[in-house]
């Protein structure tokens, strides 16, 4: 049984987690900027433990519809990530990379759907990947898992396992702003959700 107990942590403990969260969205943002061939800033990223079912009240009304990838984690780390965003900035960015007018209808076909597939691959390949190199632990990934759904209707995938993993979640909130325009500022939200067992590895493997 894990020693972790995610209602009591140290303040070292939780700092820490912050941190990772901060470095590891910072990454992801880099690689996201690279593939739109754009500058994009990162503010502070807003990094929690939060219960799985406030997430639907922070990330906004259940029904407001989302772009969810899921992604299971293997190797040193098991558990789950999931990298939301709302629908309306998926199809800026499927318009960007697919080098479309501004504006361009987005129907999510299958060719579209892959290029949200392959943002999600980025990004959570970006942010796992410094979450390895911090830690030296080898981190597994998934084939990505793609649903375009009700917020309340996406998270309802996760719910269903997260019972089986811990008693919190980590939440982190990211603000991308695009260099000029606003159209192109890119609201994001990180849900990891590793086993205790896994958060125990990650803060031991940082000497905490």
């Amino acid at each position: 049984m894990s020693k972790i107990d995610l209602n009591d942590l140290s303040k070292m403990q939780y700092d820490v987690l912050s941190e990772l969260g901060n470095i590891g969205a910072g990454n992801a943002t880099t690689a996201l900027a690279t593939m739109v061939n754009r500058k994009i800033d990162i503010g502070v990223p807003h990094v929690r433990l939060v219960e799985f079912d406030q997430i639907s009240t922070i990330i906004g009304p259940e029904e407001d519809v989302k772009v969810g990838i899921l992604i299971m984690l293997h190797g040193d780390v098991k558990g789950m990530m999931m990298f939301l965003l709302d629908d309306n900035i998926a199809k800026n960015l499927i318009n960007i990379l697919m080098g479309r007018p501004d504006g361009s209808e987005v129907l999510f076909d299958d060719l579209e759907r892959s290029v949200v597939m392959e943002i999600g691959n980025i990004i959570a390949g970006a942010y796992l990947n410094s979450l390895s190199v911090m830690t030296g632990l080898n981190i597994e990934v998934s084939v990505p898992l793609l649903d375009i759904d009700m917020a309340g209707a996406i998270l309802s995938v996760p719910a269903i396992e997260f019972g089986k993993i811990g008693d919190k979640v980590l939440l982190i909130e990211t603000e991308f702003d695009g260099e000029v325009d606003k159209a192109y500022a890119i609201n994001g939200y990180y849900i990891l959700v590793p086993e205790l067992e896994s958060y125990e590895k990650i803060l031991g493997s940082l000497g905490v």
